[in-house]
């Protein structure tokens, strides 16, 4: 059996239950948090193994932390770099996994862990999880957060939405809603944070959001807050990304572009 490269241990992790089992013992019932292992392997294309955790702590360029050997490659069209893997996990066996966002990612985080909080932020517009959206930048609940007062909350749930994402051609959480085409979390954006008039929201989109606890931001001394002025790398704005999406065909284009 393999092991890990940089630990010298076993490529497995152990998986502690979140609930107790009922167990039926000779002295009755007994109840006892029973673990158990899961593989944690990450065979890069040099051949050597990882645990993940051991991976990203050991990884910083393109070559393995193990050998030196140069584990990137190009993709099948010659214009990005990658890193394949075969990763086996609790999940099961993924072969030629590209794991090299994931390491950059991580990185990135190491070195600016202030952005955590933004790049969940565009995490969730991607996947569309308008609750996790809302929960972020509602942070009552955050326990580090407790001290804060209304116009810093604002000023941070501002400071969320305004981000624009360094490592993915500067988009912002709308221009990522409105290209992976979650139509929900665009019409949530736009509620929290543009000048858009109310009256041009459908009537469902004002129940979700107030069933959300969703709230528009007042904006800050620069004025009302709009994140649809926002402009990617390519100087495009979220609007004219939409054009060419399923977004674009659900929404009109002047609520997006802010005409409206």
């Amino acid at each position: 059996m393999s092991i890990c490269a940089a630990c010298q241990q076993p490529l497995v992790i152990e998986i502690v239950p979140e609930e107790e089992v009922e167990a039926n013992t000779s002295r009755g019932k007994i109840f006892a948090i029973q673990a158990h292992t899961v593989p944690d392997d990450v065979e890069l294309g040099c051949g050597c193994h990882f645990h993940w955790q051991c991976l990203l702590d050991a990884y910083q360029i393109t070559d393995c932390p193990s050998c030196s050997q140069d584990i990137a490659s190009v993709t099948t069209n010659g214009a990005e770099q990658q890193i394949l893997c075969n990763l086996n996990n609790e999940g099961g066996l993924q072969e030629g996994l590209d794991i090299l966002p994931l390491l950059v990612e991580d990185n990135y985080l190491r070195t600016y862990p202030e952005e955590r909080k933004s790049r969940a932020f565009l995490e969730f517009c991607r996947e569309g999880d308008v609750e996790a959206i809302v929960d972020l930048l509602d942070d009552e609940n955050d326990e580090d957060d407790e001290q804060k007062d209304m116009l810093t909350r604002e000023h941070d749930a501002t400071e969320v939405l305004q981000y624009q994402d360094p490592l993915g051609s500067m988009y912002s959480g709308l221009h990522v809603a409105v290209i992976h085409g979650k139509l929900e979390v665009v019409w949530l954006l736009l509620f929290i944070a543009s000048n858009l008039d109310i009256h041009h929201f459908p009537t469902n989109v004002l129940q979700a959001a107030q069933e959300l606890g969703a709230r528009r931001l007042l904006g800050n001394e620069n004025g009302p807050i709009d994140i649809r002025t926002l402009r990617d790398a390519d100087g495009m704005t979220a609007a004219e990304h939409a054009a060419d999406t399923n977004v674009g065909k659900q929404i009109d284009l002047a609520y997006l572009s802010g005409t409206q």
